[in-house]
């Protein structure tokens, strides 16, 4: 699928009013994953979609062009990607962006082999260690804890939807709990 631009919300933890952006994403073969902005988003290539790796609810929809992205009862400046703007002055069929509606930004580029690798790879063929150095310099309390808030992660996610990441880093998790304690 060709890159197209699009507006990108972050629903969790927000009453529609949370992060947003309009940039260009890529799209899997499948189209069912987005890319943007050194994210993964799983759905259907539109609407409601989760992030690969946090599990975070996003709203990925094309731009309106009424510009009227946001929910009506949602607030906040838009997020838009610098090298997009000409072409989605032109797309919009507009002169100027509106400084009170929008702010220029850098968007990051998205390594999609390391997502590819997360979704297809085996469990022991992913090093979630590459990912979370942070692992490596817990405590044994705190690993159980992380242990804790994963399984219970895992059971409330959906397997299309990053279940897999989560138990990779579980278990990697494990495994650096179980060698503190031989260790110790």
């Amino acid at each position: 699928m060709e890159s197209q631009i699009k507006y990108i919300e972050l629903k969790t933890g927000y009453a529609d009013n949370g992060p947003a952006w309009i940039g260009k994403v890529e799209f899997s073969k499948s189209g069912k994953t987005i890319y943007f902005n050194g994210h993964a988003f799983k759905g259907n290539g539109h609407g409601v979609s989760s992030d690969l790796e946090t599990g975070e609810i996003y709203w990925i929809s094309g731009v309106k062009k009424n510009g009227q992205d946001r929910h009506w009862v949602g607030n906040g400046k838009i997020m838009i990607d610098r090298t997009i703007v000409i072409e989605y002055l032109k797309l919009m069929d507009l002169v100027s962006l509106d400084p009170r509606k929008y702010v220029l930004v850098d968007i990051a580029k998205t390594d999609k082999q390391r997502f590819v690798d997360i979704e297809n790879g085996t469990i022991d063929s992913v090093s979630i260690l590459d990912k979370y150095q942070d692992l490596s310099g817990l405590s044994i309390d705190d690993l159980k804890s992380i242990i804790q808030d994963l399984k219970r992660e895992e059971s409330y996610t959906n397997p299309n939807n990053g279940r897999k990441f989560l138990t990779i880093k579980r278990l990697e998790a494990e495994k650096l709990l179980e060698n503190l304690q031989i260790d110790n």
